[in-house]
């Protein structure tokens, strides 16, 4: 499943996930997934990817939020027109889970902004029509 958002900050992001069987375990309960995201710079100029910041909800409605510096260990910089790619996962204890959120970045001249993450659904196959 792919999902794609432009917003008015001049960043688009695009959304893959995929549910990881052979890393889950639903007697425990255990739902592993992966999401690759793609970050692309449509303004003018660098942009550099600080920390992000995720709120994660599954089926009951438990929530996690989870906050840290860059992605997989690392604070790209992104050149105008560029796109940064990355993979990473998140387990759930229900079937069917969202996730959203927002990078902060800061662009050539120092300034700080947000780019919202748009709101994701990790699913076992076949749990969605």
């Amino acid at each position: 499943m792919s999902k794609q958002i432009q917003d008015n900050c001049g960043i688009a992001i695009q959304v893959s996930t995929q549910y990881l069987q052979q890393q889950s375990d639903p007697g425990r309960p255990s739902y592993a997934f992966a999401y690759t995201i793609t970050i692309l710079n449509n303004r003018d100029q660098p942009v550099r990817l600080l920390s992000r910041h995720w709120i994660i909800t599954d089926q009951n409605g438990k929530v996690d939020e989870v906050k840290g510096n860059g992605v997989v260990g690392q604070q790209p910089t992104i050149a105008p027109g560029q796109s940064y790619q990355y993979s990473s996962g998140a387990v759930l204890q229900t079937e069917i889970g969202d996730m959203h959120g927002s990078y902060t970045m800061q662009d050539a001249d120092g300034a700080l902004f947000d780019a919202p993450i748009p709101l994701f659904v990790l699913a076992v196959p076949h749990m969605l029509h």
